[in-house]
């Protein structure tokens, strides 16, 4: 009997956390989309909001417009729900944020910090997250776990950084961090990362809002050129998890040197570091070159927009599906797509605009924001 009754609940507390990510993919949404959506009756979908907003994972938030009948109850998860922390750990920087379970950023903090593969630097990193929490003044027994964005090839079940030319080291392992943290802690490559937070959480759990990609390709254009692809709302990882390598992709033949050793990388042509090396190795200074109209800088900028034209006409030709630009160089972007675009139009004979390009949302928090929202995913899994 004990054993029956143990089968009878698990459908139940399966339909609850199915129903706690459907509000949570949605944003807001009503008793009447869950049930139609999930195909749940609604005396069971009544009984699931109602176990929910007593746990404190969801929350009315007012009204829909009335229809004729009673006003539908509008419901969201409860922002105090649970919190993740996201780090993005680069050449001279660590980013940290803090998410709610409603996947606001709450806090964000940016640390200048060079990279050294040493034991001063480790201890470094924790202090700096330890601290960051603790600013916070979130209830600590809340935050679901710590996700570490890093430039380079993952193994994720072994915490290890395999490979990562831009910090120039390989098999590096980041489980004394995790334990020396005191939470659950994962870590991701920084595109991935990126996408997730770019493309929507769709890229994480599959669950697709209305305003998520769920086909969509991501173009990381920092100090390498890397990305992701996301198909039906999953990221793809291609057989040997190498896939979305796009800065190898060779754009000119027996062209510029790429350090992968192969020649006319998109690398090669579209990384921040073109535009670094023309300046004091700041962006900024840069792009106000370019607003500045300095002829030098212009002549720069006229012919990495060319170059990076041709790399979303070829992405566009492969993929057929939105691109989002995101890195170092994406956060600058937004205000030069114009540009951007009708360069772009005069390789692409296929489309009528470039409404399927645009820039990334969270500019420098991109990867450390998406490294978090795993573990938001995983404050439902254990309700």
């Amino acid at each position: 009997m004990r054993q029956n009754a143990a089968r009878g609940l698990e459908p139940k507390r399966s339909n609850k956390i199915r129903t706690a990510k459907f509000i949570s993919a949605r944003g807001i949404t009503s008793k009447t989309e869950i049930s139609v959506s999930l195909k749940l009756s609604m005396p069971t979908t009544l009984q699931n909001v109602k176990a929910l907003v007593e746990e404190g994972i969801v929350e009315e938030t007012g009204e829909y417009e009335s229809t004729g009948g009673r006003k539908a109850k509008a419901l969201s998860i409860c922002g105090d729900a649970g919190y993740a922390v996201g780090v993005d750990i680069t050449n001279n920087h660590i980013t940290m944020v803090i998410v709610n379970a409603k996947k606001e950023i709450m806090a964000s903090e940016r640390v200048r910090c060079v990279y050294e593969n040493c034991t001063q630097y480790y201890d470094f990193l924790v202090r700096a997250v330890s601290d960051f929490i603790e600013k916070q003044g979130v209830e600590l027994t809340k935050i679901a776990g710590i996700g570490f964005s890093l430039p380079g090839i993952v193994d994720k079940e072994q915490s290890l950084l395999l490979r990562s030319h831009t910090l120039k080291v390989q098999n590096v392992s980041f489980r004394s961090v995790g334990n020396a943290l005191g939470y659950p802690c994962d870590i991701e490559n920084d595109a991935n990362s990126a996408a997730y937070a770019e493309l929507g959480t769709a890229a994480v759990s599959g669950d697709a809002a209305e305003d998520e990609e769920t086909n969509a390709v991501y173009l990381s254009l920092s100090n390498t050129v890397g990305g992701s692809i996301c198909f039906g709302g999953q990221l793809y990882s291609g057989d040997n998890f190498k896939s979305g390598e796009f800065g190898h992709m060779v754009i000119e033949k027996n062209g510029r040197q790429c350090y992968c050793g192969k020649r006319g990388c998109m690398d090669a042509y579209c990384s921040a570091l073109v535009l670094q090396e023309n300046t004091d190795r700041s962006l900024e200074c840069f792009f106000d070159g370019v607003r500045k109209k300095e002829p030098e800088i212009l002549k720069v900028w006229d012919r990495y927009l060319d170059d990076l034209a041709t790399a979303v006409t070829n992405l566009r030709m492969i993929f057929d599906c939105r691109i989002v630009l995101g890195g170092y160089v994406g956060g600058y972007l937004e205000e030069f797509m114009h540009e951007l675009s009708r360069k772009v139009m005069q390789y692409n004979n296929f489309d009528v605009d470039t409404s399927y390009l645009r820039t990334g949302k969270y500019k420098l928090n991109a990867a450390a924001y998406g490294a978090a929202l795993k573990f938001i995913e995983s404050i439902f899994d254990n309700i």
